[in-house]
Order: structure tokens, then C-alpha cells, then sequence
């Protein structure tokens, strides 16, 4: 039995809509961040010596990193579905794509939430990364002006990565001037296992990020 470590309004939401795409029968074990500081509890340090969400537990390992999670759903209890194979003539897009979220897109917005709780002071450090913020988000909006998913074959597990990287950008106020991204998030949200997603993991509260977002 797969067992999914899900922390609140966390990535580890992508983790269970992913799951739910690919009607896989899995345990989902909730866990609660501190109310004040928002980190995570110690019954995640017991799962895993990171104690980070997401994790999983599958034929005696428990898996971290949402790339590494996402591959092993799709390959080895989805039986490769929404994912693509090096067959596959979108196979680099595919790659890219699912490693953009975590690598490039959403260490900015990060940068951005921690300069806010911690009272910024430096100008010219943010200064360089509301650039790359805007860069990135500019890049995002003309790929999905011209299409509805990141791939031109259709939906598949880098949409899904994507798609809670977004949620956040648009909890740090930084969706405004692109409706092309407005309009994609609005239709992962539209899914019906996005919706299962949130039925089973719990709703969203998102705002506990909002600190200091872009007016």
C-alpha cells in the first residue's frame, strides 16, 4: 500500500491530486504545521530525517523531493501514464517542464515570502529577484497563451507540478498581469481530481503566505 505524508497547505497537495489523476489506492496521513511559525511538525522528523512534505512510503522506502515522487507515481503504480518516455518526441519538454516548478520558478517566490517575514532592509538583493520573478512568470504566459497545458500532446504530471507553484505566486499577488496563468490555474482547479484532491488532503489556506505580497 502506497502511503502519502500530506502537510497543509503545502506541495505535498500536487502529491495528492497526482494521485487521484491516476486513480491510484493510496493512505493519506495528514500532518499540521505550527499555527505561529508555519513549520512542520516533528511527526514528520519520524517519517523522514528532513521531515519534509511531501513524502511517501512504498515497497519499503519512503521517497522525498516532488520531481523523484511524481516520476515514481507515474512509472511505477500509474503504469506510466501522464508522464512521457524517452520515446516520446516531447520527452525534453516534458523534463524541463516538470523540473522548471521546483528549480527555477518557485525558488524567487520563496526569496520573496522569507524577505517579508523577516522585515527585508535590503532593496538591492529583492530588486534582483523581482526581476527573475517577472521573467519567469512572462515566460510561463506565453507558452500558455498559446496552448492549454504545458505540453502540446495535452495534461500530464508537469501540469501538476506546476500547478501548486502557481497557487502560491497568486498568494504572493504576483498573477496579476498575466491572464494567461490566471486562466490555466483556473482550469487544474476545474479537474475533477483536483477537486477529489481537496475533498480528501483538506482545503487550502494559502493566505498564511500572503505576507507583503505585490499589490
Amino acid at each position: 500500500m502506497l502511503t502519502v505524508h500530506h502537510l497543509n497547505n503545502s506541495r505535498s497537495q500536487r502529491i495528492v491530486w497526482l494521485c487521484e489523476e491516476l486513480g491510484i489506492d493510496y493512505r493519506l496521513v495528514k500532518h499540521q504545521r505550527h499555527p505561529e511559525t508555519q513549520r512542520s511538525p516533528e511527526s514528520l522528523n519520524q517519517v523522514h530525517p528532513l521531515g519534509k512534505a511531501p513524502t511517501i512510503e512504498h515497497a519499503g522506502q519512503s521517497i522525498v523531493e516532488s520531481e523523484a515522487i511524481i516520476e515514481y507515481l507515474c512509472h511505477v503504480c500509474g503504469g506510466g501514464r501522464l508522464s512521457r518516455t524517452p520515446a516520446s518526441a516531447e520527452y525534453g519538454a516534458y523534463l524541463q517542464w516538470l523540473a522548471y516548478a521546483e528549480g527555477t520558478l518557485f525558488p524567487g517566490l520563496l526569496v520573496d515570502l522569507v524577505y517579508a517575514w523577516t522585515g527585508g532592509g535590503n532593496a538591492a538583493l529583492m530588486g534582483f529577484f523581482d526581476v527573475e520573478i517577472a521573467k519567469n512568470h512572462r515566460y510561463i504566459e506565453t507558452v500558455l497563451a498559446q496552448r492549454d497545458h504545458l505540453l502540446a500532446s495535452g495534461f500530464s504530471a508537469a501540469d501538476v507540478n506546476l500547478g501548486w507553484a502557481l497557487e502560491f505566486s497568486e498568494c504572493r499577488g504576483r498573477l496579476k498581469d498575466f491572464p494567461a496563468l490566471r486562466a490555466y490555474l483556473a482550469r487544474l482547479r476545474g479537474r475533477d481530481a483536483y477537486r477529489r484532491a481537496i475533498e480528501r488532503g483538506g482545503p487550502q489556506d494559502l493566505s498564511v503566505f500572503s505576507a507583503g505580497a505585490a499589490t
